[in-house]
């Protein structure tokens, strides 16, 4: 299903970069495979359309979807960010992609900021911000996606018990580190 925003159309749309990309680390992932699977795919779609569905931009999307909660499970810490960026540069290294390292480490670092990223105009990081705060809002956020657009992507996707993971994620932290329950959120 296609829907029109801006003069041009959103497909909800699969990325063989994801699927590929995840496959490697099934077992790290172990049940939660689905679940951080569909959020990749449902972040990716989601920025793909915010940053203008340009196919140029799709790799290094679909690079940032997969690797940006991976240190959860990779590192077994919900202070993740620096495992998941390091995940990422080291992917990016043997693919020899070296120039895309600082714009994939800020879509990762930045993406639960509170406040809009600013640090390149250019990069995809506001995009992917936004994007992965339309999924944890459940779509409820939508940065003006079309309604039908953002309720395909999360049909196409289910959660698959994601959410739920994050919630059981969060309160662990929260019993451990009660003044620093979400490390990872940035103002």
């Amino acid at each position: 299903m296609d829907s029109s925003a801006g003069g041009y159309r959103i497909t909800c749309h699969t990325s063989p970069i994801i699927e590929e990309l995840l496959a490697s680390y099934r077992g790290v992932l172990g049940a939660d495979y689905d679940g951080y699977g569909n959020h990749c795919l449902r972040v990716f779609n989601f920025c793909f359309a915010l940053s203008g569905s340009r196919p140029e931009q799709e790799e290094k999307i679909a690079v940032a979807s997969v690797f940006h909660d991976l240190g959860i499970w990779t590192a077994s810490t919900f202070d993740y960010l620096v495992p998941s960026q390091e995940l990422a540069r080291n992917y990016l290294d043997s693919l020899g992609k070296t120039e895309w390292q600082e714009e994939i480490a800020a879509m990762i670092g930045e993406h639960h900021k509170l406040t809009p990223v600013t640090c390149n105009p250019l990069w995809l990081a506001e995009p992917f911000r936004r994007a992965d705060l339309i999924d944890i809002s459940i779509g409820l956020i939508k940065f003006r996606l079309p309604d039908d657009f953002v309720a395909e992507v999360l049909d196409a996707y289910p959660n698959a018990g994601f959410h739920k993971k994050l919630i059981a994620l969060s309160f662990e932290r929260f019993k451990s580190h009660p003044f620093n329950p979400l490390p990872m959120v940035k103002l």
